[in-house]
């Protein structure tokens, strides 16, 4: 029977304790995660790229406290507080990963202080870039967790979940400025971001699945040359890499999901085929 991990460690390791430690200080902008989660990665990514001052507060979201439940009912991460006043005493929250990154990227919008903005300026450019996020989310996010919740008693097969896993990718990949690094040419955007988690985490499907991820390594065409120069990109960047525990963390909380056994509301979702939460 599917069951609710409630036995996760409860930190992060690696550069991401580091990460968290420099921002436990209160503060009035409050970033509530999972270092699990990689939800919670793309908000913590875009919190590093806009360089905005924050305090991280961990929690599990599978043990929900009462407080945490009392801001949000839902009690999802990640959960954003953000202040209403000058003084920073009363809070408001925003959830769901990318609202939270598109307000992070409009409120802190002084270039001198938070660098260039994560979308583009253009109506079409912006347009097409949330297009491409809305693909990300609704199309390679439920193909990962597809392949990864992939059991032998599945009515399609571990090849049916690769194959569809990699024409997603493929069609991102497809779309991506011809020199890069990023999507959208030199410089990361939002785009990037909501991918990189589960892009860095593509390796539980190597690990836990036979025939693991599939995707060329080497050679292969151009569109697979093309999404190894972007996962280079990814693996290097700072705030990537800063968000990040220790490898042997990621098999621990995967291994329900590649047992299909995780009742988390993901899990759930991708079991019953619907979209995700």
């Amino acid at each position: 029977m599917a069951s609710v991990d409630t036995s996760l460690p409860p930190e992060p390791t690696g550069a991401a304790a580091d990460l968290a430690a420099r921002h436990a200080q209160q503060h009035a902008l409050k970033l509530y995660g999972g270092w699990f989660c990689p939800f919670v990665q793309r908000a913590w990514i875009t919190l590093c790229e806009k360089k905005i001052a924050h305090q991280y507060v961990e929690i599990n979201p599978y043990n929900k406290e009462p407080a945490f439940l009392q801001m949000n009912p839902r009690g999802l991460v990640p959960t954003l507080a953000v202040p209403t006043d000058d003084a920073g005493k009363h809070q408001q929250p925003l959830f769901e990963s990318l609202v939270i990154c598109e307000y992070l990227n409009d409120a802190f919008s002084d270039e001198a202080k938070h660098g260039p903005s994560l979308l583009p300026s253009g109506p079409y450019d912006k347009a097409r870039a949330r297009l491409w996020i809305d693909h990300i989310s609704t199309r390679i996010v439920p193909a990962f967790y597809r392949l990864l919740q992939h059991t032998p008693d599945k009515a399609y097969s571990l090849d049916d979940a690769r194959h569809q896993l990699h024409g997603h990718l493929r069609a991102l990949t497809e779309h991506m400025d011809p020199a890069g690094p990023w999507f959208l040419g030199g410089d990361m955007s939002l785009v990037d971001i909501s991918l990189a988690p589960w892009a860095r985490r593509l390796w539980l499907i190597d690990h836990y699945k036979p025939g693991g991820l599939g995707i060329p390594t080497a050679g292969g065409d151009q569109v697979w040359a093309r999404w190894r120069k972007w996962m280079d990109a990814v693996a290097n960047r700072q705030s990537v890499k800063d968000t990040w525990s220790d490898d042997e963390r990621y098999l621990l909380a995967y291994k329900r999901y590649a047992e299909d056994t995780t009742n988390s509301l993901v899990g759930q979702a991708t079991r019953q085929g619907q979209s995700l939460p």
